[in-house]
C-alpha cells in the first residue's frame, strides 16, 4: 500500500521531516499533497494557531540554520524568507514515512520491515519518540541516547519533537551533527556502491 505524501515544502528536499500533526486550520487539515508555503504564511499560521506551531517553525529554522547558514543572516531570516517555500530544500510531512521506493532486494518491504531496505538518498527524520513508536520504527533503530536513535542503512533519525523543552539549543546542535554524519555516510555509500 502506497502512502501519499502530505505536508509542507517540497518533495525534492534531501531531508524529509515527519510530524504526527498538522496546523489545526481547515486548509492544512484538508491537504492531499505537499504544498509549498508562500512568504508570510508561517507568520499567518503562528498568528492563527498560537504558540505551538510558532515553536515548531522556530526550532525547524534554528536547526536548518545550524546545518547550513550560508545565505541567511539569522535563523529568523531563514524562517521568514525560505522555510518550506517552493525554492527551498525543505519538507515537513504530516503523512507517515513511505519507503516503497527503497530497494528491498528480496526483503519484506511491508510495515516496519521497510527499515531493512537499502537506503534512498534522502534522510528521514521522525519528530518524537512517541510518533516513532506509533509508526513501529523504534525497535529497528539504534538508540544513541534517550533522545536520539538512528538507522544508518535506511537514513532514519528519531529525534525529540520540535519544541524548545524537548529539543533545546544543545539538542539542536546534537541533531545537526547526526544529520551531517548520516549525510556524509550516504554520500560515501553512494561513492562506494
Amino acid at each position: 500500500m502506497l502512502n501519499k505524501a502530505v505536508g509542507l515544502g517540497t518533495l525534492d528536499a534531501k531531508i524529509i521531516f515527519y510530524i504526527r500533526n498538522c496546523p489545526p486550520l481547515a486548509h492544512y487539515q484538508n491537504l492531499t499533497s505537499v504544498k509549498a508555503l508562500v512568504t508570510d504564511e508561517i507568520a499567518d499560521i503562528a498568528r492563527e494557531t498560537g504558540n505551538h506551531w510558532r515553536k515548531i517553525f522556530n526550532v525547524y529554522a534554528k536547526l536548518l540554520f545550524e546545518i547550513s547558514p550560508e545565505q541567511f543572516t539569522s535563523w529568523q531570516n531563514l524562517r521568514d524568507s525560505a522555510l518550506l517555500q517552493a525554492e527551498s530544500d525543505h519538507c515537513l510531512l504530516f503523512s507517515a514515512p513511505d519507503f516503497s521506493g527503497a530497494d528491498c532486494s528480496g526483503a519484506d518491504c511491508s510495515g516496519a520491515n521497510l527499515l531493512s531496505a537499502k537506503p534512498s538518498q534522502k534522510l528521514h527524520i521522525i519528530l518524537g519518540k512517541g510518533y516513532a513508536e506509533q509508526l513501529g520504527f523504534c525497535n529497528d533503530c539504534i538508540w544513541l541516547s534517550h533522545d536520539f536513535a538512528i538507522n544508518i542503512d535506511l537514513g532514519v533519525i528519531i529525534c525529540p519533537y520540535f519544541d524548545y523543552r524537548q529539543l533545546s539549543n544543545k539538542k539542536i546542535t546534537q541533531l545537526s551533527g547526526l544529520i551531517q554524519q548520516l549525510t556524509a555516510h550516504q554520500v560515501q555509500s553512494k561513492v562506494d556502491g
